[in-house]
């Protein structure tokens, strides 16, 4: 009978685990299911997860696609019964190309030469209106930057196109390197020679 008593209480030893282990194998499951969803939102909350939309980067200037709203445009300088919609062509770049104008003219002496240059300058872009905005704010610093390139130009470099391309590249740097410094965004695409005088 001692065998009968001793066999019962082994087989009971041996449920007993089994029953214990089927709920350490639910409490498992359930904490690893917590911690999942912790860090599930952990991840969300930091950003790591969902939310891949524009807005959760920097607010930089967009590229304005042609026919649509630019939302920092300029308060044009027409009155509204002469401003019209643009008409874009349908070649060409998809997005709108915006210029400003300098007001006054650039006048330097050549690098190592005593030759002038005077220049009258626009810019291009073809981000939306703070790109150019920018640009005039920060008119006085780029007015300078750009007036240090024309110095360093060499005479030769201003009676070949292809000087005038270069200079044209070191001057659209200079001028994104100033709007990099002062707004965290360049932005320009191109300066352009609306007149061109060397003497």
């Amino acid at each position: 009978m001692a065998k009968a008593k001793d066999k019962a209480e082994t087989d009971n030893e041996d449920a007993k685990p089994k029953g214990g282990g089927a709920m350490k194998l639910v409490m498992v499951a359930l904490l690893m299911l917590v911690v999942g969803a912790g860090g599930a939102y952990g991840a969300f909350a930091a950003g790591l997860l969902g939310g891949g939309s524009e807005e959760a980067g920097p607010d930089v200037p967009k590229l304005i696609r042609k026919g649509d709203a630019d939302p920092y445009a300029p308060a044009g300088g027409k009155s509204d019964a002469d401003a019209g919609d643009p008409i874009y062509g349908e070649g060409g770049s998809e997005f709108r190309t915006a210029y400003y104008s300098f007001e006054e003219s650039f006048t330097s002496n050549l690098s190592n030469s005593p030759g002038l240059i005077q220049v009258d300058l626009a810019v291009s872009t073809q981000h939306d209106g703070r790109v150019l905005q920018w640009v005039e704010n920060h008119e006085l610093a780029i007015r300078s930057a750009i007036l240090i390139q024309l110095a360093a130009t060499p005479e030769e470099d201003v009676y070949t196109p292809e000087g005038r391309t270069k200079l044209s590249e070191r001057l659209t740097k200079a001028v994104n390197s100033v709007l990099e410094e002062h707004e965290g965004f360049g932005g320009v695409d191109k300066v352009h020679f609306e007149a061109f005088l060397v003497q």
